[in-house]
């Protein structure tokens, strides 16, 4: 049930005409934003600055601030950034670089496969009028 109504709801929302001629300019950049990897790379980058400056941040208020509730605070802010950046760092090694050298792989033996494609169409007798 509430599937249908978030349904509704959005029909409703992108029935107004300036939106509907808003999202005409835009949805090839949207669908791009979909189907890429932006999104990932752009939540990545947000993740690794966030953590960086939580983490310094929190660092610069352990020297500063003394053993209390403030210090505990401080302590829970850089122990965040650390959590942050560094858990971006592992995630570009375990998730981006592999995917990255796949996609790499899959265009080169795309590539010779097309280039064997075209030699084996070049030499054979008749050409493509088979």
């Amino acid at each position: 049930m509430s599937e249908d109504q978030e349904v509704k709801d959005l029909k409703s929302m992108l029935s107004d005409e300036y939106t509907m001629a808003w999202m005409q300019e835009h949805l090839p950049d949207l669908k791009q934003s979909i189907s890429g990897q932006r999104l990932l790379y752009q939540s990545l980058v947000l993740g690794l600055v966030v953590g960086l400056i939580a983490h310094v941040a929190g660092y610069v208020l352990l020297l500063y601030v003394p053993p209390g509730p403030l210090g505990l605070l401080a302590d829970l802010l850089h122990a965040l950034g650390w959590s942050l950046w560094t858990g971006v760092v592992v995630a570009v090694f375990i998730q981006i670089i592999p995917d990255v050298k796949r996609r790499q792989i899959k265009e080169a033996v795309e590539a010779y496969e097309a280039l064997r494609r075209e030699k084996a169409g070049d030499g054979s007798p008749g050409g493509e009028d088979g």
